[in-house]
């Protein structure tokens, strides 16, 4: 075996398709890009989302706003209404889950207690968030404040 006798593997080499070199090269005329349009002229690249000309989906497609997967959403109670939802039901505690049975609230709901109005007796609280006023009004009654 020497440098000057060897030669790939039969198969493993191909013949480079020479296009736009005439009709015998069977790849003449068009050039194997078929007839006329964008994509068979020099420079074609086409845009990401586009459609040929139709209006493209993003754009047929109403735009809306989005919503911030960060964002805590509570439902707000205020101090007077807690008081309300006491002396109208009987109950001891008031917690979220409490609520929900009353159909008060979603399942889902998260619950924040606000200081507006008065109380006039204890309310022992269970709820997600408070406001430091509407705490130190529970605690002044002697009711007990609990963040779940």
């Amino acid at each position: 075996m020497q440098l000057h006798n060897l030669t790939p593997a039969k198969g493993s080499i191909k013949k480079r398709k020479r296009i736009a070199r005439g009709p015998g090269s069977g790849h003449g005329g068009t050039s194997t890009r078929g007839h006329k349009g964008a994509k068979s002229r020099s420079g074609y690249k086409s845009r990401r989302g586009f459609e040929g000309g139709q209006m493209p989906l993003q754009m047929r497609l109403p735009k809306r706003g989005f919503k911030s997967p960060n964002k805590v959403i509570y439902s707000v109670v205020s101090v007077e209404r807690l008081q309300e939802i006491k002396d109208t039901y009987g109950l001891s505690e008031i917690s979220t889950a409490a609520l929900y049975e009353k159909k008060l609230i979603k399942k889902t709901d998260l619950v924040k207690v606000l200081a507006d109005g008065e109380i006039t007796s204890a309310i022992n609280v269970k709820v997600n968030a408070i406001s430091k006023k509407a705490q130190s009004l529970i605690e002044a009654k002697g009711g007990t404040v609990t963040i779940l």
